[in-house]
């Protein structure tokens, strides 16, 4: 098998990992009822942890076996595989609407990566790899207030996946610094990027398992699948000395793949707004409102005349009595 062909099947089975664990979150956050960020006694989130790091770890494998230009797009495919993965596995089929934003979302995001370079470029500083961290935990702090203050579970889990991608796609930068920096002679030198490319990497996965409380499946994995490597190539272009292939033609293609990839997560998160219960109270989302422990209900006659019996049902908190 060549150095090429093996790189492209590491790259799809990748993809299918990615899938698998994120399929498993979502089941995961789906029926949580404790904690929404780290369900860390619950085993199957543990196996979907399993999933994350074998797929990461075969990305970085077809890296050393293939050239980044083939690899990267590849990884976009994850989204598309989890969707009839989730059909066939959990019953959960993906409407129209759904697939067609996870092809525009997957296309647009291949197109995208097909034409940056992956060129050798400078390595960041110290004090900008600094500003870099404080300037990406700001960003996703500020995803994180929105989504607490937005109100809808599918805006809310957008928000955060878009968090998560932020976290996943800056910590890909600082594992990138780390890597062409580390010596043996020293091995202890890059210890500040690999404490910042840790907590990153942890905040992302938190925050990508929050994401699918309450949201589906499609909307938050495709959101981190194109925001990860949009913010790690732009990061790229702007601290690495990075650039897009094609000169100008290949610059307007960027971005057109970009308006593309960003249409295609419209639509998904379209798809869950409108869909019957999409965002309305459900078991998955930890949110919905209803009678709790503690609470009453009053049932009473609807005022005025109708042709056929209708009750009025409204909670009251019921206070001393039974």
């Amino acid at each position: 098998m060549s150095p090429l062909v093996l790189s492209v099947v590491l790259s799809l089975v990748s993809a299918v990992a990615y899938a698998g664990a994120a399929i498993v979150q979502e089941r995961v956050a789906a029926a949580a009822s404790g904690p929404t960020y780290a369900p860390l006694r619950n085993p199957v989130w543990w196996g979907a942890v399993l999933l994350n790091g074998l797929g990461a770890t075969l990305h970085v494998v077809a890296l050393a076996y293939g050239p980044l230009s083939v690899v990267q797009p590849l990884g976009a495919l994850t989204i598309v595989f989890a969707l009839p993965m989730a059909a066939l596995f959990v019953r959960r089929p993906a409407g129209r609407r759904a697939w067609h934003g996870a092809l525009m979302a997957t296309a647009g995001l291949a197109g995208l990566l097909s034409v940056t370079d992956g060129g050798e470029g400078r390595t960041p500083d110290g004090g900008e790899r600094w500003l870099l961290a404080g300037a990406t935990f700001a960003a996703v702090a500020a995803l994180f207030v929105l989504a607490r203050l937005v109100g809808r579970s599918a805006l809310r889990g957008v928000a955060l996946a878009a968090a998560a991608g932020v976290a996943f796609g800056v910590a890909s930068v600082f594992t990138k610094a780390v890597a062409e920096e580390w010596s043996p002679d020293a091995p202890l030198a890059e210890w500040g990027s690999a404490l910042v490319l840790s907590a990153l990497a942890i905040t992302g996965l938190l925050l990508s398992q929050a994401s699918y409380r309450g949201a589906g499946l499609a909307a938050p994995l495709a959101t981190v699948t194109v925001v990860n490597p949009v913010v790690a190539a732009t990061v790229g272009l702007t601290l690495f000395g990075e650039g897009f292939r094609y000169g100008a033609a290949g610059t307007v293609a960027a971005l057109v793949c970009g308006a593309v990839a960003a249409g295609g997560l419209v639509e998904l998160t379209l798809d869950r707004l409108t869909r019957p219960g999409g965002d309305g109270p459900s078991a998955s989302d930890g949110d919905a409102a209803g009678p709790e422990v503690g609470e009453g209900v009053d049932v009473g006659a609807v005022p005025g005349t109708r042709p056929h019996l209708e009750m009025e049902v409204r909670s009251r908190a019921v206070a001393g009595r039974s």
